[in-house]
């Protein structure tokens, strides 16, 4: 059985990228199936990797970025670890649906669904925007958690078991100039999350958000050095996050010692607002790797 150690509530630490745990509290994943879409890269393929070390078989969603995905899954495999490559849109539901009945077949119920995928949204004024991509933003957000959530439910509930984990942002309740499509939609997401606990926890189906602050991926590459360093020196580790940190605490949430814990919002650095301030019409496209997923 494959086991880590960490601390529940905190940081992670991790040496190499063998995702060697110090701590006093042990997780297991052992034979749980778990969907993580949007995990090409980034955060997604951190949690994959990680979910399957703990013994989790792992389905590795992916939208465009099939080579991306299928190394995930040969990292896995060749670590003894069980992995599934599926592609599908997140915000098509006949695709989704598709997909996960892939994964059952494939491998078995999805206990945990990891709802990470990511949606494309241009940084700049509010006034500069136009509704169509405004509505992209939002409604492409809440489809893909939507329908995974819609397809994954009706088993969870019938096994009375099952956790449903969305990666959200810190920016949904301390916003800055030029994010306020991706503001908006992750606080629609979180939304959707409190309510969905509510609803489901009667059928022992936990639902949480785990919201980073700034995380350093392909996604934020484009980021000013000395802009990093001052938004790591705001956090408490005087450091930004890795993608294996926030996997780490996608993992706590998801093991069984955090049974009882649902409706939960893990924010990152509170005021992440405060240091990214964007050169507004600058025609940044936040994220917009992602589409690619």
């Amino acid at each position: 059985m494959a086991a880590c150690r960490g601390h529940l509530f905190g940081v992670f630490p991790i040496h190499n990228s063998q995702y060697v745990f110090s701590g006093t509290l042990e997780f297991t994943e052992h034979n749980k199936i778990a969907l993580v879409t949007g995990a090409s890269r980034g955060i997604g393929r951190a949690t994959a990797k990680l979910l399957a070390a703990e013994g989790a078989a792992v389905a590795v969603n992916y939208f465009q970025s099939e080579s991306a995905a299928r190394a995930v899954v040969d990292e896995i495999t060749q670590a003894g670890g069980r992995a599934l490559a599926v592609r599908a849109d997140a915000r098509d539901e006949a695709q989704v649906r598709a997909m996960v009945a892939d994964v059952e077949q494939s491998l078995g119920p999805v206990d945990l669904l990891v709802a990470n995928a990511s949606i494309g949204f241009p940084v700049k004024p509010f006034t500069q925007f136009a509704w169509g991509e405004f509505e992209a933003k939002l409604t492409g957000e809440l489809k893909s958690i939507f329908f995974s959530c819609q397809a994954v439910l009706p088993g969870m509930i019938e096994r009375k078991s099952g956790s449903i984990i969305a990666i959200s942002s810190t920016l949904s309740r301390h916003s800055s100039p030029g994010f306020i499509a991706h503001s908006t939609a992750k606080s629609g997401l979180d939304a959707f999350v409190r309510s969905l606990a509510e609803e489901v926890g009667p059928f022992g189906v936990r639902v949480n958000v785990v919201a980073p602050g700034l995380t350093l991926t392909d996604a934020t590459a484009w980021l000013p050095e000395e802009q990093k360093a001052m938004i790591g020196e705001m956090a408490p580790l005087r450091r930004v996050a890795l993608p294996e940190d926030i996997a780490g605490v996608v993992l706590a949430v998801a093991s069984d010692h955090s049974r009882f814990v649902t409706k939960l919002l893990h924010p990152g650095l509170r005021r992440i607002a405060d240091a990214v301030k964007m050169p507004l019409g600058s025609g940044c496209n936040w994220f917009q790797s992602f589409k690619s997923r």
